[in-house]
This record gives C-alpha cells, structure tokens and sequence, in this order.
C-alpha cells in the first residue's frame, strides 16, 4: 500500500461544560486541542488519525505535537502502512516528547489495515467484545455542585460515574458519601489525580470502602512504586494507576511489585494502539485489570480506544467519555451509545468519518 497524500489540521474544540481537576485547579478546562491527520493512498482509501494532548500531564502543545505531525508526514510517504510495526518504529525517532502525534499515525495506520481488510477495527484486534460500559466524569466542585453535576450525567443515561477529586481528601469523602446517598444505584469511582498524600489516600480508601469501585491514582507518580505498592497492599479499596503508566516499562515495573490492582490504558498518552497492547499484555500476564482511558479528545480518538477496549478479556473498565462535551467535533463516529455503554458496529477500520 503506497501513501500519496498526508495532511496534518490542527483544531481548538470548546467544551459544552467546563471542568477543574486537580491538574487544572485554578482555572476550569474551556476548550480542547487536537490534530488530525487525513491519509490518501494510492489504492484510494482514505484513513485518519488524531492527536489530543493534555500540556499539564505530558508538556506537549498545540505547536509541539503540529510540527511532530509534519516530520511524520514527511516520512510516512515512504512507509508501507500496512507494515504497521515497522512503519510505526520509524515514526517512533520523530515523536519522543509527543506521543500523541506518534499515536495519531498509530491509529490512522490501523485504520487503513480495518479498510484493506473490510473489516471492524476491535475484530481485527481481537474481537472479545462487541460493546462496553464507559464511566464518565464529574468535575471538581462543593458537594452540592457535585451532587447536581453528578444528577446531570445521569439524566443523560449514565450509571458509572468518576468523581473528580484531590485537592481535598476530606472534602473529596464528603462528595462521595453526597452522592452516594443521592444516586445510591450508580457505581463511584475517584480519580485522585495524585493529589494525595499516602496518608490521605489511606484514610480516604478506608473512609469509603464499600461506596467505591476504585479509587484511581491516589499519590503522585514521584512517590514511586514502593509507595504505591505499600498503599494497595493496605486498602480495601482496589487501587487503580493512571498517571504512573505511561509505556511498557512502567507497567513492568507496577506489575512485577504487584503496586496497583489494575492500570488505566489512554492510547493517546502512550503512543496509541501497538503500545497499548503491549501494556495490557503486561497487565494480562501479572493477573492485572485494564481501564480504556481517554482526555478530552474527539470521537475519532474514542473510536479507537473502544476498539482496542473490546479487543481484550483483561479489559474490564471504561472510561471513554472525552468526546461527550466537545462541541463542533468533526467527527462522525458510528458506534452507538446507549445508557452508557458504547456499542460497536461492523463498518470496516475505525468506522469513522471526519469533516475537516
């Protein structure tokens, strides 16, 4: 398969609903940036890929991951695509400090093989599932806030809700407790964001053991793994690693001192679809739970992360919400969702469309 045409489009996405984290505490998320990428082959298929960043988790900018799409534009003219490891081990030099742009060309590339082959993406991969229950976030905010916000998802049909937190623990276990009382049939989950400290994170898993699913990255990365380790060895509530994943070797090192309970997989922070699963295969050796992530990022980058979700028995969470408040997203996504579960359907690669 010969490439004969690469472009590279950059796009700001403005949020239909704000939100703070602890990672954007002082000033609430407003817009989402994004770089897609279109791909013509000679043979007359036309695939895309997407780059979504988060600057506070991984340093990467709209300029940053732009100018690394280019440089792999440049090169992808001479690769096979359908060569996908080899294609992708010579983007890899260009993309070392932008995973995001190495992931976009990952999942424009598994798409063309979808296309070649007239088949669905997650069947290529694996096909253990034809859909999947996604959670989906509620952000920073007083109990009340929260309680409301968390009313709001469920009007639009979800039933796994992930509450934000960690800037204060003991305000976080009143949240949680407010909502739990409120939506007692809904299941919680806390994303930490490494906010805590392994005190607080103690205290926290304890205070709300039996009202949580998973309390997701409680201490920073820079705390290291034994610290980690020695936290989930203490909990009752499964310990879930976000942000101390970020490529094989760390999930190596997490999975061999048994740190964590599962890990949290987003494609666009490790590199896209061919890292992934290396890491869930990491992950499925050392008896280890799965979450699909995602950013705020375009339906076009949700597509793929379903795919590789239903790709996989080690799956067993997901976490697939960051294009539901994208407004003026260009993509045309045809999985279906439904009471919050993301249905997959049976048009060949991604099966996706993008009007750009």
């Amino acid at each position: 398969m010969q490439i004969t045409h690469v472009e590279v489009i950059p796009v700001e996405l403005p949020l239909r609903l704000p939100f703070r984290t602890a990672y954007h505490s002082e000033d609430a998320v407003e817009r989402a940036e994004a770089v897609f990428v279109r791909i013509e082959t000679q043979q007359g298929d036309v695939a895309w890929g997407c780059a979504a960043f988060d600057t506070a988790l991984t340093g990467e900018t709209l300029d940053s991951v732009t100018r690394a799409c280019r440089a792999c534009a440049d090169r992808a003219r001479d690769l096979n695509p359908l060569n996908t490891e080899y294609a992708l081990a010579e983007l890899s030099a260009l993309t070392q400090n932008t995973p995001s742009a190495l992931c976009a060309f990952d999942i424009a590339f598994h798409d063309l093989l979808g296309l070649a082959t007239g088949q669905p993406l997650h069947r290529l991969l694996g096909g253990f599932r034809d859909r999947i229950q996604t959670s989906v976030s509620v952000g920073l905010g007083t109990v009340q806030e929260t309680v409301e916000m968390a009313r709001d998802r469920v009007r639009q049909g979800f039933r796994i809700l992930k509450i934000k937190g960690g800037m204060e623990a003991e305000e976080d276990v009143r949240r949680v407790r407010a909502v739990n009382d409120a939506l007692p049939n809904c299941i919680l989950r806390l994303d930490a964001d490494g906010g805590y400290s392994i005190r607080e994170a103690l205290d926290v898993a304890r205070a709300l053991a039996g009202r949580l699913e998973m309390l997701e990255q409680p201490i920073a990365p820079t705390e290291g793994v034994e610290a980690l380790r020695q936290l989930t060895a203490q909990s009752k509530t499964p310990i879930l690693a976000s942000q101390s994943v970020v490529g094989p070797a760390s999930a190596l090192d997490l999975a061999s001192h048994r740190a964590a309970h599962g890990i949290n997989i987003k494609l666009a922070t490790c590199g896209g679809i061919a890292c992934a699963r290396r890491v869930d295969a990491i992950a499925r050796a050392a008896q280890m739970t799965t979450m699909v992530g995602s950013l705020s990022e375009p339906a076009l980058l949700i597509a793929a992360g379903l795919a590789f979700a239903l790709s996989s028995p080690a799956v067993r969470y997901g976490d697939l919400d960051g294009h539901f408040d994208l407004e003026n997203d260009p993509t045309d996504a045809r999985f279906v969702v439904e009471d919050g579960w993301l249905i997959a359907t049976d048009v060949p690669g991604l099966g996706c469309s993008v009007e750009l």
